[in-house]
């Protein structure tokens, strides 16, 4: 049975109330998890996926959409916990989820810590320490753009850099739908970049964006913001 399900993950981050919405899909052969939280967010994917009738035990493969610490940050737990899965994401981003190479958030937040004004400075400290406490691990499967798989009746890998080099997103065919990653967020019932002042490359991230939206898929599903039917990007 193919199916597509998104999970609720609500925490305290500061003093915000924030959610994120990872999405498994379900085919015959496999269930994949897409992207998977901060460190320490296993009980609660465990929870979520309970809640929703889905074992974490048939969990078969974890697909990384970029080695940013809210999507990768679980990815060690998992691995630790159910050692059976698989971990998927593109060639470039393999090389900084398997720690071969340093994170570029973290290379990033190093250099705006060293500018940021001194009523600031802890807020980065803290920053850049907690994307040190993301474990490195290894990716088992690379893929490209237009590889195709059966994944949810039918998963074509789209390239999407500029969040990061070696961003992807999925476009589920049998639906008509695009699981965007950090490619686009939901802002005011819209796709839009995500936190912009940060994206690695706004140039090509906004060709990216482009990209998925003019796919004109029927469900946009991103990690912060939920589901997006068609019928509200118009």
């Amino acid at each position: 049975m193919n199916k597509i399900v998104i999970l609720d993950i609500s925490f305290e981050y500061g003093d915000e109330t924030k959610t994120i919405n990872p999405i498994i899909l379900i085919s015959k052969k496999d269930v994949v998890l897409v992207d998977c939280g901060y460190p320490n967010f296993l009980s609660l994917l465990e929870d979520e996926m309970k809640s929703k009738g889905i074992n974490p035990d048939s969990l078969t493969k974890v697909l990384i959409t970029h080695h940013d610490d809210d999507h990768m940050g679980a990815l060690y737990e998992i691995k630790e916990r159910y050692p059976h899965i698989k971990v998927v994401s593109s060639g470039i981003e393999s090389e900084y989820i398997s720690g071969k190479r340093k994170s570029l958030r973290l290379l990033q937040a190093e250099e705006i810590l060293k500018v940021m004004p001194e009523e600031q400075k802890q807020f980065g400290i803290d920053f850049c320490e907690n994307l040190r406490k993301v474990k490195p691990v290894n990716v088992d499967i690379t893929v490209n753009d237009g590889d195709n798989f059966d994944w949810a009746g039918g998963c074509q890998i789209i390239s999407t850099p500029g969040h990061t080099p070696g961003h992807i997103s999925l476009f589920l065919t049998e639906t008509n739908s695009i699981v965007t990653g950090d490619a686009a967020v939901i802002e005011n019932g819209e796709l839009v970049i995500a936190n912009p002042q940060f994206t690695l490359d706004l140039n090509i991230a906004e060709d990216s964006l482009e990209k998925i939206i003019s796919i004109n898929a029927d469900n946009y599903y991103c990690y912060h913001g939920g589901k997006l039917i068609r019928s509200t990007t118009r």
